[in-house]
């Protein structure tokens, strides 16, 4: 069991590194391909655009949040991964899903982080148009699913915590298992 659970954590790691490569792959293509032309459509109905590859280079968050503040744009990601990778090898989380959606999350910010401390600012290319928002990357669709993944799983399971509290429903634990075993 220990070394399933060391191999998950290893895997955490090895799969928050592939989604960054993925993502700089991912925008060395948009520098090569997309930069050139400016904006590529790739789904219209009619005169109306819904998805362009548009290149974009951004020196802030999302919908150009702390633009400019490169040193914080550093730093936040940097305490998060460094903090999720601490908290995957801790020992307190079990739960292969969620080690998954903590290395998406880091994957992201590790892709963008790459960008920011290269280049000064993320290379953004995919283009939603038919809801008017920001042009993103794939750094930014880890980090998201990631995050909320990790926050619905905890949020689900702490009302269902509070739900057994509130119906007097006290099923052992693994420890009390173990104790009552003993």
């Amino acid at each position: 069991m220990k070394n399933k659970t060391l191999a998950l954590r290893i895997f955490s790691v090895a799969f928050t590194v592939i989604l960054a490569v993925i993502d700089q792959l991912t925008k060395m293509l948009a520098v090569s391909f997309i930069k050139p032309e400016g904006s590529i459509p790739l789904i219209k109905f009619g005169d109306t655009e819904w998805l362009n590859f548009t290149y974009c280079e951004n020196t802030g968050m999302s919908f150009s949040m702390l633009e400019g503040q490169r040193a914080i744009l550093i730093a936040v990601p940097v305490l998060l991964i460094i903090g999720v990778e601490w908290y995957i090898f801790s020992g307190r989380l079990k739960r292969t899903d969620l080690m998954i959606a903590l290395a998406a999350l880091a994957g992201g910010g590790l892709g963008n982080l790459i960008d920011r401390v290269f280049l000064g600012y993320v290379v953004d290319f995919i283009d939603v148009r038919i809801i008017n928002f920001a042009i993103f990357n794939f750094a930014d669709i880890c980090a998201v699913c990631g995050g909320i993944y990790f926050g619905v799983v905890m949020l689900i399971d702490e009302i269902k915590e509070d739900r057994k509290k509130k119906s007097g429903s006290s099923a052992p634990t693994e420890t009390g298992s173990d104790e009552q075993n003993a």
